[in-house]
């Protein structure tokens, strides 16, 4: 291991100590432990949508069905084939895999598309996810179709959605430095300067789309298990425009931003349903609208505006500004 990931891979190590302990010693209850594990959730899947919208530009807006089709799969293997640890894992696998499969065959035609018309089909293609998950028990009783699929054991712990999230975020890291990520980048920037250079457009976007798509389906995978309970409304077109709106706020092409501003919705929401209480509940919506409608006014390129922050960044700007002030001393 190169000595700059030593000590992201302590801080790393370490958040999850605290976090563990803190759990097990009750001073993070059940219930926030439940919402810090579907915040870990969000950000697989907004990591995810990150890579084709933030990175290689691409307007989905169908990335709740990936997320659906990586929860039916993943929940119908470990009902029908036991709740065991390694059933569990390869249901994990299964269901990212076939999120990313059915993104590769959809993909190769519509992603030929640009702007809004590939936003206007990958909102198609996610009304005719809806409409298979309300009809599935035609399929498999299992299924449940429109009254949702029940008995899916619970099987997501804190320790399967942290690691998994961090493995998510180095995946789409490594992927972002390399020259993929740079060939992703050069899409999104101007594709027919990408295409005049010499880059295959329709393949780097595929790539992209594939990908996050598949991380989409792991981050299903592991909501299914979580609340042991789905049904097709979770998964309908609206919920595609939550994460859109946090790969925004967190501002487009940085990792940084998305995972901060996952993390911060899911706490935001529930927050609000503390502070509004049971009788205003619903208000909590238009607060919340509110909230994004100041920041869009007051930072509209987002959070962090495409930049990242790590460790070793903050260290070297401490250092440069420690030499700045001993110098003027």
């Amino acid at each position: 291991m190169r000595k700059e990931m030593l000590l992201p891979a302590a801080a790393v190590a370490l958040l999850y100590l605290v976090l563990a302990l803190l759990r097990q010693a009750g001073v993070i209850g059940i219930y926030w432990g439940q919402i810090v594990d579907l915040a870990l959730i969000t950000t697989i899947q907004a990591v995810g949508l990150s890579l084709i919208y933030g990175f290689a530009g691409q307007f989905s807006l169908g990335h709740a069905a990936f997320y659906g089709l990586g929860a039916y799969v993943a929940a119908f293997i470990t009902r029908t084939q036991g709740g065991t640890p390694l059933t569990f894992a390869l249901a994990l696998l299964a269901g990212a895999a076939v999120a990313g499969i059915v993104a590769l065959i959809i993909g190769l035609p519509i992603l030929r598309l640009r702007s809004d018309y590939l936003g206007i089909a990958t909102l198609g293609f996610g009304i005719i996810v809806k409409v298979m998950l309300d009809n599935a028990d035609k399929l498999s009783p299992v299924l449940g179709g429109a009254r949702g699929m029940a008995g899916i054991p619970r099987l997501t712990t804190f320790h399967w959605v942290f690691w998994l999230a961090v493995l998510t975020i180095l995946i789409a890291r490594n992927l972002v430095n390399s020259s993929h990520g740079r060939s992703c980048i050069a899409v999104r920037e101007d594709e027919v300067a990408a295409d005049i250079m010499g880059i295959d457009t329709t393949q780097f976007k595929t790539l992209a789309f594939v990908m996050g798509c598949a991380m989409a389906g792991l981050a299903g995978g592991l909501y299914a298990h979580l609340y042991s309970f789905l049904h097709p409304s979770s998964f309908d077109f609206l919920k595609s425009f939550d994460v859109l709106l946090v790969v925004v706020l967190g501002g487009l092409g940085s990792l940084t931003g998305t995972v901060v501003t996952s993390i911060g919705w899911v706490f935001l929401l529930e927050g609000l349903r503390d502070v509004l209480g049971q009788q205003f509940l619903d208000w909590r919506w238009v607060v919340y609208a509110l909230i994004l409608i100041a920041v869009m006014i007051a930072r509209p390129q987002g959070l962090m505006g495409g930049k990242e922050l790590s460790l070793d960044m903050l260290l070297r700007r401490r250092a440069a500004r420690g030499g700045a002030d001993h110098g003027a001393a």
